[in-house]
């Protein structure tokens, strides 16, 4: 009897070992943690609301095809040290994958990869991934200023529209922008946005206000008030609350926002909005560590992929024809006929711009992105690189 039970006992691992090695469902079968380090959280409305979104929709579609993946998130952190505790408490929960949603996360990030080799830590917007030496560290982004250009041409038929309507003469046409820091991040988003709209309303310029902070509604809104001052008939930001919404409603100017669609804060200013949707990336990601499939190390979504979004069009204040303009673009950005940064449509000091005055000497991956006529953003590292400041564009400070 002790004989058979010891060759029972033996045959039934053998036999667990062939379905846990050659099953491809035994994985799901198993709970896989995903560590989220937060920079806010959800309340935002914006930054942190639009990455919850994507990674609880990527949650969702991974339970329901049978993955069981549990999500742990660390909400609330500046830059600094307490994200590299927040990665060490993930990681020694258990996680696989932790994702960092903050440029500013990624250095607290690295040490912690080191002594976490079989973790792979992801930060998004960051650029180091390429040529930190590193295994598991991944960075994604997205090319988000594809979706400022479009939300750029229904700011500029809106200029058009009081130009046309007598409320507004032709060098009144001033867009005051709402930057969170003077960096290629910024100002790839701030510029793509201004050639958006330049490209339907020619006398636009824009008057750039830098808060040194990516999520301070007291900041942002105090900005928006002195762009108003100084003239801005049209507020836009690259920063993380709908306060510049809000604030454009409450003077009776007019607004385009990003990360999500603020016409619910703001339905007499707002018109539209862009966003990065996370969803795909953040399936396909984790799926692939479940699966044992490889990720790149650096990964950019384009509007063609769908990871770039453009919400709603806020029909009851958007100037007639507005959607059909942005849909054109659309159409000619995703066919690659279009080329955001086109040489042809902007000057530096008016002359033609060269490599060196558009390309981020900071820039973590070199080279000479400026051929075939324009320049070639996130081709070369999935963080945006752009830091040409280009004419009609005025930065009001420079601090940050």
């Amino acid at each position: 009897m002790k004989k058979f039970t010891v060759v029972l006992l033996i045959a039934l691992i053998a036999l667990t070992a062939v379905f846990a090695g050659g099953s491809k469902e035994a994985p799901a079968s198993q709970t896989t943690k995903v560590g989220f380090v937060v920079i806010n959280d959800e309340n935002d409305l914006g930054y942190t609301w639009n990455f919850m979104n994507g990674m609880n929709a990527a949650v969702d579609k991974l339970k329901a095809e049978g993955y069981n993946v549990e999500l742990l998130v660390s909400r609330n952190h500046l830059e600094d040290s307490t994200v590299t505790d927040a990665n060490i408490e993930l990681a020694g929960e258990g996680c696989a994958v932790i994702f960092n949603n903050s440029y500013g996360f990624e250095n607290y990030v690295l040490p912690v990869a080191d002594d976490f080799p079989d973790v792979k830590f992801v930060s998004m917007t960051n650029c180091q991934s390429q040529v930190d030496g590193r295994d598991n560290t991944y960075n994604a982004f997205a090319a988000i200023y594809e979706g400022r250009y479009v939300a750029g041409i229904a700011a500029g038929m809106k200029l058009n529209e009081l130009i046309e309507a007598g409320k507004i003469k032709k060098d009144e046409a001033v867009i005051g922008y709402v930057g969170a820091y003077s960096f290629a991040e910024v100002i790839s988003g701030m510029t793509s946005y201004f050639l958006g709209v330049r490209s339907v309303c020619p006398s636009a310029t824009m008057l750039v206000q830098f808060v040194g902070s990516w999520g301070d509604a007291t900041l942002e809104a105090a900005a928006a008030e002195a762009l108003i001052a100084k003239g801005a008939v049209l507020l836009s930001q690259h920063s993380d609350t709908t306060s510049p919404a809000t604030t454009a409603a409450k003077h009776g100017v007019f607004h385009t926002g990003y990360n999500t669609d603020m016409t619910a804060q703001a339905p007499t200013a707002s018109i539209i909005s862009c966003r990065i949707d996370w969803t795909n990336y953040f399936y396909t990601f984790i799926k692939n560590v479940i699966d044992g499939k490889e990720n790149p190390s650096d990964f950019c979504g384009t509007m063609a992929d769908g990871d770039v979004k453009i919400t709603d069009l806020n029909t009851a204040i958007a100037a007639k024809g507005t959607q059909e303009a942005m849909n054109k673009a659309i159409e000619a950005i995703k066919a690659g006929k279009l080329h955001v940064f086109d040489l042809s449509t902007f000057t530096i000091g008016g002359a033609t711009a060269t490599n060196d005055q558009m390309y981020d000497g900071f820039a973590q991956v070199k080279g000479n992105a400026t051929y075939d006529g324009y320049f070639h953003e996130s081709e070369f590292q999935s963080a945006p690189y752009f830091v040409g400041q280009v004419d009609g564009i005025t930065w009001l400070n420079a601090a940050y």
